[in-house]
């Protein structure tokens, strides 16, 4: 005998955003198909984060975490001062620090409790990737693979351990997407756009930078209102004027750091190497090349990017039912190529430095679509997304063949071991001695705070190991007593081919070519006492035949 179905609610179930209520609505124990919370999805990617970052959370800090975010967050922990003391101030809004300090205050000043904080961070802004793919798509596995795609691709990887700014700024960025990007229905209202405010405005006070996303939306917003009927006009308008609210936190912090520091954006040698010194043109139009292929083809990109090519020429798939699959509507589509635009221009023209990091909530947004269109018109879309997962594995371990930054994907913890190994080779051989080096590892060595040394030494700086700075080394013998060098850029095999030429790269974007240990050793008149190589990367420390020798040494044991 059949069984009598079960009667049903004509309620509807409360939207997918509402969390805990939905979870204690009558109905959500009769629809298995009904998503999760966020509150329970959280610590799952809190977890697989901790996991999958768990030999990297006791690693000292490194390069920009080191040379900044780490020494402004350690003035604002002892001293309580948003502006930093013992490093220059690059006029970077407080949002981090504070953070992290309140983060040190309960668990102890240590790179682990940073790390672990910086998960979590990375955890929030893995769970804005999954509300933002829900609202835009529906589909949970495709929210599932985006989440995933993401959290293996190298560059956000990494990001997510390291105490940079970006991390922050993006987490914010997107939670503000998934309000301010309209869904199928672009049900959109001004009211329920506020939250998006908050995001941005959170976002511009994590990195000034991030004000590039909303002030696009703004002009994407006046830019669609053009020759539209007054009323959609009036909307665009109040729409615009919504996005921008977040300029006047940023302004209120700017003022804040005139007042107390007599410079607007930070002293003027950070201001001209990342703004004024970048307006050339040739330099823009190199770096917009630069960007675009940060964004589409670097660290292994290019494999769900030509997979989504490869996808768009296909039917979509037709289900059961008779109905396509859902996509990414064409409202949202067209924000997002915009939001792309935007940003790889504005980053030609902004920062003195081509790091992929600036990019990093932008990265999301371009898996979504792909993860989207794979839904959409490839059967067996499973196996697109799983080949993209493991090319963005693989680039986590193998390197590009051409010049990338170590942050990019685990190539920054073989430098940060290398450098460790260095520095306990001097702590060993030559104790008290005075030593030649160039940045980052002056301050690895000079500030016990970074986690390399535990009582401060004397340097004596250089700029990098170049010929003309080795030279003028050479020439002040009495200056130091030993010497670390290492090598300071990735220097892969050349390509058959150049985006830009040598020269271009020279002038603009910091290229240079570091002498050998071997060389530099042979005109400093040293010894290499010790040497290694990891990758690309390579140290060494070369004691000197001078009266000057550091005040003792003991043999390795």
């Amino acid at each position: 005998m059949a069984q009598p179905s079960q009667p049903q609610s004509s309620e509807p179930l409360p939207p997918a955003r509402s969390g805990w209520r939905k979870l204690l609505h009558p109905r959500f124990a009769l629809d298995p198909d009904a998503p999760l919370p966020l509150w329970m999805i959280f610590p799952v990617l809190f977890a697989a984060l901790y996991l999958t970052h768990f030999t990297l959370l006791r690693l000292p800090y490194y390069w920009d975490e080191a040379g900044y975010y780490i020494p402004a967050a350690w003035d604002f922990f002892r001293t309580g001062s948003l502006i930093p003391i013992t490093t220059l101030s690059n006029a970077h809004p407080p949002l981090p620090s504070v953070y992290l300090a309140l983060w040190w205050l309960v668990s102890g000043f240590h790179p682990a409790v940073t790390r672990e904080a910086i998960l979590i961070v990375a955890a929030f802004a893995l769970l804005a990737v999954w509300r933002l793919a829900m609202r835009l798509n529906g589909t949970p596995l495709v929210a599932f693979w985006t989440v995933v795609l993401t959290g293996l691709y190298p560059i956000w990887f990494a990001q997510s351990t390291l105490a940079h700014a970006d991390i922050f700024a993006a987490a914010a960025t997107l939670w503000a997407l998934t309000y301010a990007l309209p869904d199928a229905r672009r049900e959109n209202t001004l009211r329920s756009l506020w939250p998006a405010a908050v995001w941005f405005s959170l976002a511009v006070l994590a990195k000034e930078t991030a004000i590039i996303t909303p002030l696009a939306l703004a002009a994407f917003e006046l830019g669609a209102a053009w020759r539209k009927p007054k009323a959609i006009r009036r909307r665009s308008y109040a729409l615009a004027a919504t996005y921008s609210v977040c300029i006047l936190p940023l302004a209120a912090w700017y003022a804040f750091h005139l007042t107390k520091t007599g410079f607007l954006f930070g002293n003027p040698e950070f201001l001209r190497y990342n703004a004024t010194s970048t307006l050339t043109p040739l330099r823009i139009a190199a770096a917009f090349g630069h960007r675009l292929l940060h964004l589409f083809a670097h660290m292994n990109m290019f494999v769900p990017v030509l997979c989504t090519c490869a996808a768009m020429v296909l039917d979509p798939v037709v289900t059961r039912s008779g109905n396509t699959r859902p996509r990414v509507s064409f409202h949202a589509q067209a924000r997002i190529y915009f939001l792309l635009l935007a940003n790889a221009l504005a980053f030609s023209v902004l920062g003195g430095a081509l790091l992929t990091r600036y990019l990093l909530p932008m990265f999301p947004l371009i898996l979504l679509v792909a993860v989207s269109t794979f839904h959409r018109r490839v059967r067996y879309w499973h196996l697109l997304t799983a080949f993209s997962a493991a090319a963005f594995v693989a680039a986590l371990f193998v390197n590009p063949p051409y010049g990338f930054a170590p942050e990019d994907n685990l190539s920054y913890a073989h430098v940060i071991r290398l450098h460790q190994q260095a520095i306990h080779q001097l702590t060993v051989r030559y104790p008290g001695a005075t030593v030649l080096t160039a940045w980052p590892v002056t301050d690895e060595l000079t500030r016990p705070e970074l986690g390399y040394v535990k009582a401060p030494w004397e340097v004596s700086r250089i700029e990098d190991f170049t010929a003309p700075q080795i030279a003028h080394a050479a020439q002040q013998p009495s200056e130091y007593s030993a010497a670390l060098v290492f090598s300071t850029k990735e220097e892969p095999a050349s390509l058959p081919f150049h985006i830009n030429t040598p020269a271009v790269e020279e002038q603009y974007f910091g290229l240079h070519h570091d002498l050998s240990a071997t060389e530099i050793a042979r005109q400093l008149n040293g010894d290499i006492v010790w040497q290694q190589s990891d990758n690309l990367q390579w140290a060494a420390v070369i004691r000197f035949h001078r009266a000057v020798e550091a005040r003792a040494e003991s043999p390795l044991p």
